[in-house]
C-alpha cells in the first residue's frame, strides 16, 4: 500500500468520525464554555439564583416542620397544647334531655 493510499483512506474515515464528534452535546457545551467571555457575571447571577432558591426551600421546610410538629401533638395529645376553658354543662331552654 502507497502512503497516498493510506492518506485517503484515513480521510475517508476521519471525516464522518469527526462530524459525529464535533456534533455531539459535549462538544457543543464545550464549545459554549469556551466562547462565554462573560462567564464570572453569568455565574454570579446564577449563584444569587440558587442562594435565593435555598432560602426559600429552607422556608417551607421550616414551615412543613412546624406543621408537622403541631398536627403530630394533635394526634399524640400532647399535654403541651392548651386546655380548653372548662364550664358547666348547659342544655338549651326546653331540653330536659327526652325526646
Amino acid at each position: 500500500m502507497t502512503f497516498a493510499f493510506m492518506v485517503v483512506l484515513g480521510l475517508i474515515v476521519l471525516i464522518p468520525v469527526l462530524a459525529i464528534v464535533i456534533d455531539s452535546p459535549l462538544s457543543e457545551a464545550l464549545a459554549r464554555r469556551i466562547g462565554n467571555g462573560d462567564s464570572g457575571t453569568n455565574q454570579s447571577a446564577r449563584i444569587d439564583a440558587l442562594e435565593q432558591e435555598v432560602q426559600y426551600l429552607t422556608q417551607t421546610v421550616e414551615g412543613i416542620r412546624e406543621e408537622t410538629a403541631f398536627v403530630r401533638a394533635l394526634v399524640e395529645g400532647d399535654e403541651a397544647l392548651p386546655a380548653l376553658p372548662g364550664g358547666e354543662a348547659r342544655r338549651p331552654a326546653g331540653n330536659n334531655g327526652e325526646r
